[in-house]
């Protein structure tokens, strides 16, 4: 077995070599000084290296990721926001294998920020988000939630995984959330897809996002919903998130569509974690975390207020339309996809930083 000192000169030959074949290592070398590898990746390997012309981070692409991640479209996305400032600088991607080279951002991870109490690191956040939304540029990729749904249940049953009951117990609700979405439908935007709050960093003086493997085009409101899921808002937090967003006061259709996406986030990422666990990434007990996402996606749909939501998308007005009913299970040759961890609901869970 390798002693720890012998792990580490092991990790650091390995990605000195990968360095040799990054063009912006190439003649005059830079002298690297060190290399750390850096924690919070879940599917991919990142580290820090140090070098006598600067400090950079080195992402290497997790195995199995490139059937979920289109890597063209992340290295287009994430160049596009590096211009505009919000993104760290990309400084090499290749396409191919996942690689990719940036300049290392010296800021604190807004996973280590408390929003309850610091309503200003809220509203940075918030902003950055914004500044995304607003760029008015076209990313690669349709980031559509229903269709990957499908896609991560097609990879489960490619994979002999099939995902539990309690998915199947979801379906229906799934389809009346996509047909309440698609009646009040929004414009679709450059978004991030993937804000949980570690891949942000806060230098104090402004916010960088990093991270755009899931980026693309989307409704805005799925970044809002999947940040405020996994920063563990509450209430009043979301008030001010989207009242900071807005401007001002926010119409109750965008407090319903929050609610709704809330739900689809829970769901979207336990698929994710499944396929994950199928994988055998050892990174986390990811079967655990996929169950406790369906578990706070069953209390989101079976809220006393999902009904009032889905009305003020299908309707109009707050009349709930939709009734309460029983959870059923899957039966014997229904559909296996649709067309489309454990935790309090506003309790801060662990992200998924690739």
């Amino acid at each position: 077995m390798l002693s720890p000192y012998a792990r580490r000169e092991a990790v650091s030959d390995g990605v000195q070599a990968v360095l040799t074949g990054v063009p912006f290592f190439g003649a005059p070398r830079l002298g690297i000084v060190g290399i750390e590898r850096l924690s919070g990746a879940l599917t991919n390997q990142s580290y820090k290296v140090t070098t006598d012309g600067g400090v950079y981070v080195l992402r290497l692409a997790g195995e199995g990721t490139c059937e979920f991640v289109d890597r063209s479209a992340e290295g287009h996305n994430a160049r596009v926001v590096a211009a505009t400032g919000v993104n760290a600088d990309v400084l090499y991607f290749d396409a191919k294998v996942g690689t990719m080279l940036t300049r290392f951002v010296e800021g604190v991870s807004m996973e280590e920020v408390s929003f309850y109490r610091d309503a200003g690191a809220l509203s940075r956040a918030t902003l950055a988000l914004r500044r995304v939304h607003r760029l008015g540029t076209v990313f690669r990729f349709r980031f559509d939630v229903f269709a990957r749904i499908g896609r991560y249940l097609d990879l489960l049953f490619e994979l002999g995984m099939p995902p539990p009951e309690d998915y199947y117990e979801l379906e229906r609700e799934t389809e009346v959330i996509r047909l309440a979405i698609e009646a009040s439908s929004a414009p679709l935007a450059p978004c991030h897809n993937d804000p949980w709050p570690g891949n942000f960093l806060d230098t104090g003086e402004r916010v960088y996002i990093i991270d755009w493997e899931y980026s693309g085009m989307n409704d805005p409101v799925w970044d809002l919903a999947d940040f405020s899921v996994e920063a563990g808002l509450g209430p009043e937090q979301d008030r001010i998130m989207l009242e900071v967003y807005r401007g001002g006061p926010a119409p109750a259709t965008l407090y319903s569509r929050l609610a709704l996406y809330k739900a689809m986030t829970d769901l979207h990422w336990a698929l994710w974690g499944f396929v994950q666990h199928a994988n055998g990434n050892p990174a986390e007990d990811f079967w655990a975390y996929a169950l406790g996402r369906l578990e706070h996606c069953k209390r989101r749909v079976g809220g006393t207020d999902f009904g009032r939501h889905l009305s003020v998308l299908l309707t109009g007005h707050s009349s709930p339309l939709y009734p309460k009913r029983p959870y059923r299970t899957h039966r014997e040759g229904a559909p296996r996809s649709a067309t489309y961890r454990s935790a309090p609901l506003y309790a801060t869970e662990k992200g998924r930083v690739a």
